[in-house]
């Protein structure tokens, strides 16, 4: 049994280290964050009562059909890459309309060490609309699933990470519980953007 123990005791860091989000490399950390005007007052828009992530991704001399070629390949990529779970899928590819939709399931880790796993399910739509030389990328409908393993608790964006929920009465830090979901949802949102943008530009 002592054996059995020890052997578990030294895979619970190899556990945690497959849990954390290869992409957040670089990113700051939760205290650093805190004070970090990326993510205080604007840092999330809100469309009509909506949280609504989006940008346009120029690329000239590009037509509609390749860059939604080089779309549908990146979102597919996407889904099927490390973090994902198994419901992430591409739900809608309209070459006729240049529209692409996936919805998109997958972890957001808070703190992952060989004792403590803090994250989130997150889920979101990732939409896409490809017109020659140009891809409007937008992510939205983003809801988060917290201690689902033991208490389930479930938010919408629009009532967690807005600057009204998400900073605190002042706005001049991350509140201290929704904030660390304020921090990584735009962690997250920047990875995508810029993984889209760097590639559909190439």
């Amino acid at each position: 049994m002592k054996r059995l123990v020890i052997a578990l005791m030294t895979l619970l860091p190899l556990a945690a280290m497959s849990q954390s989000n290869v992409w957040t490399q670089g990113a700051p950390d939760a205290v650093e964050a805190k004070y970090d005007p990326k993510y205080l007052a604007g840092a999330v828009p809100e469309v009509e009562g909506r949280v609504v992530f989006e940008t346009t991704i120029a690329a000239p001399g590009k037509s509609r059909d390749q860059l939604f070629e080089a779309t549908q390949k990146l979102m597919k990529d996407l889904v099927k890459s490390p973090g994902q779970l198994e419901q992430s899928q591409l739900a809608i590819a309209d070459r006729e309309k240049g529209q692409l939709v996936a919805n998109i399931q997958e972890w957001l880790v808070f703190k992952s060490t060989a004792l403590v796993l803090d994250r989130t399910r997150l889920l979101y739509h990732l939409i896409a609309e490809c017109s020659d030389g140009m891809v409007k990328l937008q992510m939205m409908r983003i809801v988060y699933i917290y201690e689902e393993e033991r208490d389930p608790q479930t938010f919408r964006a629009e009532e967690w990470i807005t600057d009204k929920y998400g900073l605190t009465k002042k706005k001049n830090k991350l509140a201290r519980v929704s904030g660390k979901f304020r921090q990584k949802t735009i962690d997250r949102k920047d990875f995508l953007f810029e993984k889209f943008s760097s590639e559909l530009t190439k």
